[in-house]
């Protein structure tokens, strides 16, 4: 991976960051839900405005494509795939918990990653192959061997708008409570990604996999983590539920996940 085009697009992240921290307050308190959707879409319009024309002059041949929610199989060829504010909701509450994802995407692989946290000015960037880091500091993840002792983390958004997979966050949650330390149910989820990544998380899982967090997959495998789907297979970008974990509890955390209900169970014919 050509490290002028890291660095261009670290500038351009860096920039989207610094207009961010010119509408974020510490003192934002929303008055209802029109007031933070409006807020929430403005956030995400000022990032998208500052890094598109950036971007697009980094790398004038890579499509664009920031659909924060967006999921299944990408086209080929080179993508931008932007998660414009990820935990959005926190920064319009005055939270300090959010951050700009960025990853280029190659024929269905994140081969570039940076992911911003302007409130604490933490810059983690990755190419495929070339190591995982955060402000230029190389990146390894936890050593940890057993999940008595780890940190685990999920960020579903707003899963009661699907009954079934509301149903089985909590299982999961529930289930991995019995066996980690603690459990993180939080957003943004390249954040928790990227802490993964740091040593700093020891597992993220999520049941409903959306594109935008391939920057924070790169993250975990190139800091030495393993990703797969919830059947031990390696992620894709079309993987619908998946697993970041250090290698020393990735096992044990699967073997948590494949053993939830599952999500439509079969009825039984009474007849």
């Amino acid at each position: 991976m050509n490290q002028n085009l890291l660095a261009a697009t670290v500038r351009a992240v860096r920039h989207a960051g610094a207009r961010m921290m010119t509408r974020y307050s510490t003192e934002s308190r929303q008055s209802g839900l029109p007031e933070l959707l409006a807020n929430l879409q403005a956030n995400d319009a000022a990032v998208v405005d500052t890094l598109r024309p950036a971007l697009t002059e980094v790398l004038p041949s890579a499509g664009w494509l920031n659909d924060e929610r967006g999921s299944g199989p990408m086209a080929a060829g080179e993508w931008w795939l932007i998660d414009p504010v990820g935990g959005n909701v926190n920064a319009v509450h005055g939270m300090p918990d959010w951050n700009i994802g960025v990853s280029l995407v190659r024929d269905g692989r994140p081969v570039l990653a940076v992911v911003y946290s302007p409130v604490l000015d933490e810059m983690f960037t990755a190419t495929e192959g070339g190591g995982a880091f955060l402000n230029g500091v190389r990146l390894q993840v936890s050593a940890k061997t057993s999940l008595d002792g780890a940190l685990a983390g999920t960020g579903q958004a707003k899963p009661g708008h699907d009954p079934d997979l509301a149903k089985r966050m909590g299982a999961a949650v529930t289930a991995m409570l019995n066996s980690a330390l603690c459990v993180q149910v939080s957003v943004p989820v390249t954040g928790q990604l990227a802490q993964v990544a740091a040593g700093r998380m020891d597992l993220h899982w999520q049941l409903d996999n959306v594109r935008s967090h391939a920057a924070g997959v790169l993250l975990v495998q190139e800091a030495g983590g393993l990703v797969t789907d919830i059947d031990g297979k390696p992620w894709q970008s079309a993987t619908k539920s998946y697993l970041a974990a250090a290698p020393g509890v990735h096992a044990a955390a699967l073997d948590i996940l494949t053993g939830l209900p599952e999500q439509n169970p079969p009825r039984t014919n009474n007849r």
